[in-house]
């Protein structure tokens, strides 16, 4: 016999499987992390529809017509559609593309600041026009330079 279990909206029992009661129509399944990825067996272009269709327990068609709907209400559909891109990894537990990018750009920005480093002996400070020791500025602060008239 296979598993089942008792729907918490109508007390029938259904498969532990299900998405959706047979009976009542209602939604069983909680959102699930793992199951937000993009690689489907019917997915299309990037696999963002199925993606949702997915998590939502959406039929795929209507995902996809909801979005060539937004399309025309702002361009909110091309938008939606490469945030969610961005967002949703490819296979389950992978990593998202933005990730991906971010990670590629702080390797990058060690490996620049890293040169910096090097080229800079540790310890000590650039000096200013007086010859003292100058402190570096804050952060986020640009500093000031003087004008000569």
């Amino acid at each position: 016999m296979e598993d089942v279990r008792t729907c918490p909206y109508c007390a029938e029992e259904i498969r532990a499987a299900a998405t959706r009661c047979p009976h009542c129509r209602s939604r069983v399944t909680a959102f699930d992390p793992e199951g937000w990825y993009r690689d489907h067996p019917e997915r299309r272009v990037a696999g963002v529809a199925c993606a949702v269709a997915r998590a939502l327990a959406l039929p795929v068609g209507g995902v996809r017509v909801g979005f060539i709907v937004l399309s025309f209400v702002h361009l909110l559909g091309p938008l939606l559609y490469g945030a969610l891109w961005l967002l949703i990894p490819f296979r389950p537990g992978g990593d998202a593309p933005i990730m991906r990018a971010l990670a590629c750009g702080r390797d990058v920005l060690d490996s620049l600041l890293g040169e910096r480093r090097r080229e800079t002996p540790s310890g000590s400070r650039p000096q200013g026009r007086d010859g003292g020791a100058t402190e570096p500025p804050a952060a986020g602060v640009l500093p000031l330079r003087r004008l000569s008239s």
